[in-house]
């Protein structure tokens, strides 16, 4: 169903409130997406972006409902990635010579998923096409952000940022609106969403956030390609992008382990008690990587000042759900964030050494030599872990 926007500007896109992951298994949704899709109808029509390729059908049944699919006259194609892209095939069919105007890295992005050679119109930052009654749509290039071929584009007279994925959210609902929903579940899933696909392009995007604030563009509205259109203090998630951007950290400390017969649980527990005697200010969080949220670990890990991890020592290495998240820590590429790490042995005793060498190649400042403790913790073991977490919160 079509639903106005601004002025001659529509949201025609879909509401998934069933969707769980993303990026095959790799980002976990809490609250379901959105897949949004624009149409502008003013001397020329205008459709912006589609939507994912389970809906296509949907999709173009409904939108040859709302407008004739002949008379649109230009498809802006912000990005390639199958979301966003995915009724093109569909749609191509019905009206095969539609000039679609996106990035050069685009056309390579829709020919090799599609393989199919549409009429292709390549822009670059600054370029635009009038679409009538004084309004123009002008392209900004959008790199790394978070796809080479990525792109925004702007409306004039109406300020409009069409900003595909940046400054976007998962998050299903009716509302368009940013100031028409729950804000802390909004705050929650912007931050997840910038932690999780944007945080590896920081440099790329404290650039690209400096050129858009440059430009000096009125912006009353930024549409996004998921979750709400900001309107209400549009400018708002883009200070935050910039505070996020720059290495961000709050007053946190995460402690994220493994465990086999519970040993290096108890230390986990411990070493928090420990920082929060030593700094009751500081905010500490425990997760079990197996019973946990791999996305929303990362996000806490985001937050962090510091990043404490443990394993027990198995086969003279680390339990593997360690070392595999680990790797997804270093793909995130974290600046500015400190490591400690602890564990239990029973016999040869490596985890802390493995542990401490892994968060050092993920870019983190490893604090600590590390504190482990043969078989399970007694008493006096107890107390060493608190006196470890003690002295982590001073460091």
């Amino acid at each position: 169903m079509k639903k106005q926007v601004k002025n001659n500007v529509s949201w025609v896109g879909k509401v998934d409130w069933e969707l769980e992951k993303f990026h095959g298994e790799e980002y976990s949704i809490d609250k379901g997406s959105t897949y949004n899709s624009y149409l502008i109808e003013e001397e020329k029509t205008v459709l912006i972006d589609t939507v994912w390729a389970p809906f296509a059908g949907e999709f173009v049944e409904n939108l040859a409902n709302e407008v004739d699919l002949e008379k649109i006259d230009y498809i802006i194609a912000n990005h390639g990635e199958v979301d966003h892209s995915g009724a093109l095939p569909k749609l191509m069919k019905l009206i095969p010579d539609t000039p679609i105007y996106c990035t050069a890295n685009a056309v390579k992005s829709i020919k090799g998923q599609y393989h199919e050679d549409w009429n292709f119109k390549v822009v670059k930052t600054g370029d635009s096409i009038e679409i009538g009654n004084g309004k123009s749509l002008v392209f900004v290039e959008m790199a790394m952000l978070h796809w080479p071929d990525s792109m925004a584009t702007y409306l004039t007279e109406d300020n409009i940022l069409f900003s595909n994925d940046a400054f976007g959210q998962h998050y299903a609902t009716e509302k368009l609106y940013n100031d028409l929903v729950d804000q802390c579940e909004l705050y929650e899933e912007s931050i997840k969403y910038f932690a999780n696909i944007l945080t590896p392009f920081n440099v790329i995007l404290r650039k690209k956030l400096d050129e858009i604030i440059a430009l000096n563009l009125p912006i009353y509205m930024i549409a996004t390609s998921h979750g709400v259109i900001w309107r209400d203090n549009p400018m708002q998630i883009v200070e935050k992008y910039t505070q996020w951007a720059n290495d961000y950290q709050e007053n946190q400390i995460t402690i994220i382990y493994d465990t086999m017969w519970n040993g290096t649980k108890k230390l986990a527990e411990k070493i928090a008690e420990g920082i929060n005697l030593a700094d009751s200010d500081v905010v500490v969080k425990l997760y079990n990587v197996t019973k946990n949220d791999e996305n929303d670990m990362i996000t806490e890990i985001f937050k962090s000042k510091t990043v404490i991890m443990g394993s027990p020592t198995i086969g003279s290495n680390i339990l593997h759900s360690m070392a595999g998240f680990i790797h997804l820590v270093k793909i995130m590429k974290f600046k500015n964030k400190k490591a400690a790490a602890f564990g239990c042995y029973g016999w040869s005793g490596e985890s802390v050494k493995i542990l401490n060498g892994l968060m050092k190649d993920a870019g983190f400042e490893v604090i600590s030599e590390g504190y482990k403790n043969q078989w399970n913790p007694d008493l006096d073991a107890e107390n060493e872990a608190i006196e470890y977490g003690k002295k982590l919160a001073t460091l």
